[in-house]
């Protein structure tokens, strides 16, 4: 059925299944009607015999895709009727079981918890209305790992099945698709401030699946340490909006928190405090979490730049701490491990075989290979000896050789300590530059993260070529810009400030045309040089929300058709716990369509 008739219809569809309230029970004194797909806002007059829509009522039928976020690839039958629904008689029965049980039922509990926070706080719906039963069809119950290719498509139908009792069925070809399910189910249920109850969107079917199949966020824990509890809540509001990848860049130059049983000296010496560290059973809490929510947790470890603070006592590294520093890095403190040392090799086999044990679900690593400096290399005599002593000479072209000499031997070692030939990935840099990348790295081997901006020549070119590529230009997806400088004056070095539409309009496939079907997907970045603790949950959301959509849905529409759709998710946001930026004022929110050039 189409808009125009649904936003017909849903005033008195609304009063044949929610029944007329007497006036003494109504908590608002306003109400909301759709005209032109815009909820307008009036006055309730309680002498009224006409009934009355909560804005969340109205939002739900004003537009093509309702609240939902991001907004569903497939056909999106929303229907016209809203049921009210017994918050204290929610039963999910699970047809099919097999490896995944534990997954499901987690999953169950978090869907119980969402529909209770969507009763503001201070406020409590009534305990009346139908009893909703949740089918959730999983057809391949024993699939519980990650893959770039994993099946995360869902069909979902909702139908009112006798005066007592509301169905959904939920079906997929895998728990992931599945859970994704039940997020877009938990969307579907509204609270009606008018009159205390849940309200469910009735006569729903729905088919979805990703445009993307890699879609996330990179938090940056070195450069100031994020607490787990943080990193859970960026995990919790991924899975909101159907994000599937928690990149943890967990060591740098500045700190190395990550806490080995092999070589406990590293976080010894290179964490801000003992207790600013990640040990092993943190970490597989943290992976865990992600798992039950769909959200792979990968471990990057940068190298062979990036790297300091924990190596003091190996006689592995170079130029760290080396001033004037921007002679040696592009911000301090500098360091670089030193390829011609052998032990070195033996290290980072640990450091790699101590990450894949407690890593346990990520079916990628990440191997950093971000802004090595050729100066760094070059100030040490040890280096320059060995380069000259295999008749290279002192030049760039000799440094990639030692570059290569160095990764060829560590991805040796992370295939071992991994036990097995994962995926691996690299950021853009000299190493990756097209004219040469092939004499270096297989395309087989390595996935290429794009950092430069969304214009640089090198997506195109690496595309012809045929790596595949994830998505992380700054100048769109670099969620530290725009504030001042950290060394200096002025702004930092990316301003300025990226607003959720540029986020929005990010689009993959302008960039890759013919090659779209290379794009593994994006990342939205949170270095953390001026973030921490405190403001990580602003700094990310809801951009990422943004980014989210993009991926899973990459609609045709620009971002003035999502607008209502952000500020509902940011709102929504807000009320699980989340500390979200705010966009507009809420009276935008209320008033639809005036808030605008």
């Amino acid at each position: 059925m189409g808009i125009r008739k649904r936003q017909l219809l849903n005033v008195f569809c609304f009063l044949i299944i929610i029944g007329y309230v007497h006036t003494e029970d109504e908590k608002s004194p306003w109400k909301w009607e759709c005209e032109n797909s815009k909820c307008v806002k009036s006055l309730n007059d309680p002498e009224s015999k006409e009934p009355a829509l909560s804005l969340e009522a109205c939002k739900m039928f004003c537009n093509e895709y309702g609240l939902l976020w991001p907004q569903p690839t497939g056909e999106t039958n929303l229907g016209n009727f809203l049921s009210k629904i017994n918050i204290n008689n929610i039963d999910i029965q699970i047809p099919k079981r097999g490896r995944s049980d534990s997954l499901l039922d987690e999953a169950g509990q978090r869907f119980r918890q969402i529909v209770s926070l969507a009763v503001p706080t201070g406020m409590s719906a009534k305990a009346s209305g139908k009893a909703l039963t949740i089918f959730v069809v999983n057809e391949n119950p024993d699939i519980k790992e990650f893959s770039l290719d994993m099946d995360e498509g869902y069909t979902l139908r909702i139908s009112s099945m006798s005066n007592e009792r509301v169905n959904a069925t939920i079906t997929g070809n895998t728990f992931f698709g599945v859970r994704h399910g039940l997020e877009t189910l938990s969307q579907l249920i509204v609270y009606d401030d008018i009159r205390d109850h849940l309200l469910i969107v009735r006569d729903v079917f729905i088919t979805d699946k990703p445009t993307y199949p890699y879609r996330g966020i990179l938090l940056d824990t070195a450069r100031n340490y994020i607490d787990v509890d943080v990193i859970k809540s960026t995990i919790d509001a991924s899975a909101t909006v159907k994000l599937n990848a928690f990149h943890w860049h967990i060591t740098d130059s500045h700190s190395f928190p990550f806490v080995m049983e092999s070589r406990p000296s590293f976080s010894k010496l290179g964490a801000y405090s003992p207790s600013k560290v990640y040990t092993k059973k943190m970490i597989k809490e943290v992976v865990e979490y992600g798992l039950v929510r769909g959200v792979r947790v990968v471990p990057e470890f940068d190298a062979p730049a990036h790297v300091g603070e924990g190596w003091q006592d190996t006689d592995l590294t170079v130029c760290f701490k080396a001033e004037p520093w921007a002679t040696y890095c592009v911000e301090p403190p500098c360091g670089q491990l030193n390829p011609t040392k052998e032990e070195l090799y033996d290290v980072l086999f640990n450091i790699y075989k101590e990450m894949a044990e407690t890593f346990k679900t990520t079916d990628v690593f990440h191997m950093g290979g971000d802004e090595v400096s050729e100066r760094c290399w070059n100030s040490s005599a040890d280096i320059r000896a060995f380069m000259l002593q295999n008749r290279w000479e002192l030049d760039k072209t000799s440094f990639l050789k030692l570059w290569n000499y160095f990764q060829t031997k560590a991805q040796d070692k992370a295939y071992k300590a991994f036990g097995r030939k994962l995926p691996l990935i690299l950021w853009t840099s000299t190493l990756t530059e097209y004219s040469h990348i092939e004499k270096y790295l297989d395309k087989n081997d390595y996935i290429i993260q794009v950092w430069t901006t969304g214009s640089d020549p090198q997506i195109s070119n690496l595309l012809k070529k045929g790596y595949k590529l994830i998505l992380s230009n700054y100048d769109a997806l670099y969620f530290d810009c725009g504030y001042g400088a950290w060394i200096g004056s002025g702004n930092n070095w990316c301003s300025p400030y990226i607003g959720w539409q540029k986020v929005y309009e990010n689009r993959p496939r302008d960039m890759a045309k013919e090659y779209s079907h290379l794009i593994l997907g994006g990342e939205a970045a949170l270095w953390t040089e001026q973030s921490d603790s405190a403001s990580v949950e602003g700094r990310l959301w809801p951009r990422a929300a943004a980014l989210a959509e993009r991926l899973w849905s990459d609609p045709d529409t620009d971002w003035n058709s999502a607008e209502q759709r952000m500020l509902h998710i940011r709102e929504r946001l807000v009320r699980m716990g989340y500390k979200p930026e705010s966009l507009e004022p809420m009276w935008c929110y209320q008033n639809e369509g005036y808030c605008h050039n």
